[in-house]
């Protein structure tokens, strides 16, 4: 009988960001593959003691197929970890498509985006009414080839919208005149990012203009998150007005009806839409 492979969302870092159900199936698995340059060693120690692990960093994807396969089709499961959430530049479809070939069952589990993780450490909405309501995860261009038309900096800049861009410290230099040239201002709100919820995570806040040089002096080459948009700033902490409608008293929605002072008046006085049976309008 085949086994089973798992693709589990690692998180960005801190075992106790994983989901309940990902810890279960690291504990339960046979063998463990996991992504040792990204994903904190701690998680895969989560295995049993019988447990195969291998690091996958020096694999190349016909290794990796070769290794998860046989092992399915011992019967054994197979625990796949990726940093992060699979979804978000896992290359996880192209070890799907080898295990569909090979009618290995498999199934996905969500893990925490670094990109979350560091909202978090920023203690950021992404999504603040009147300030921004999109939020663009993007990479440049580098090694791995071309974006696809119209997903370069510049075109992504001219949304306004919150941006988290995973990237290489290196890249940076390219990567901020790109996106002021694009659109964005160069005093928008910006943060980088180093390996949020490891134990050396290192959070830099400033002007996007400055994210280069503030990089360069703190020694940032690598596993850098650019965080970008009106929505890190800052002062909407200490802004008590501003509010979504879900919670505001002026709204209605399914679970609540609008109570506004100056309406609840006119509204006691007029006909319930809806009376109680047996009870008259009068």
């Amino acid at each position: 009988m085949s086994g089973i492979v798992y693709f589990i969302g690692a998180g960005p870092g801190a075992p106790e960001l994983l989901t309940v159900r990902a810890d279960r199936l690291i504990r339960e698995a046979d063998v463990v593959l996991y992504a040792d340059s990204l994903v904190h060693p701690d998680v895969a120690r989560l295995a049993k003691p019988d447990a195969t692990i291998e690091a996958s960093s020096r694999l190349t994807l016909e290794q990796m197929s070769a290794l998860t396969i046989e092992a399915a089709q011992a019967g054994k499961t197979v625990v796949r970890l990726q940093s992060g959430d699979p979804a978000v530049y896992g290359a996880m479809l192209e070890q799907i498509s080898r295990l569909r070939a090979a009618r290995i069952p498999y199934e996905i589990v969500p893990g925490v985006s670094s990109a979350f993780a560091a909202a978090a450490l920023l203690e950021a909405e992404l999504t603040v009414p009147g300030v921004s309501q999109t939020i663009i995860m993007t990479r440049t261009a580098g090694r791995t080839g071309a974006l696809p038309k119209g997903e370069g900096l510049r075109d992504l800049a001219r949304h306004g919208a919150s941006l988290a861009l995973f990237l290489s410290g290196a890249l940076l230099r390219k990567a901020v005149p790109e996106l002021i040239e694009g659109g964005y201002a160069p005093g928008t709100p910006a943060a980088i990012v180093y390996r949020a919820t490891w134990e050396d995570q290192q959070v830099i806040r400033g002007a996007l203009v400055d994210m280069v040089d503030l990089a360069h002096a703190a020694g940032i080459t690598k596993q850098a998150l650019l965080m970008v948009g009106n929505a890190l700033d800052p002062g909407l902490l200490d802004d008590p007005g501003r509010r979504s409608h879900l919670y505001d008293p002026s709204y209605s929605h399914g679970r609540r009806v609008a109570r506004v002072p100056s309406l609840e008046r006119e509204h006691a006085r007029a006909p319930h839409p809806n009376p109680p049976p047996g009870r008259g309008l009068g």
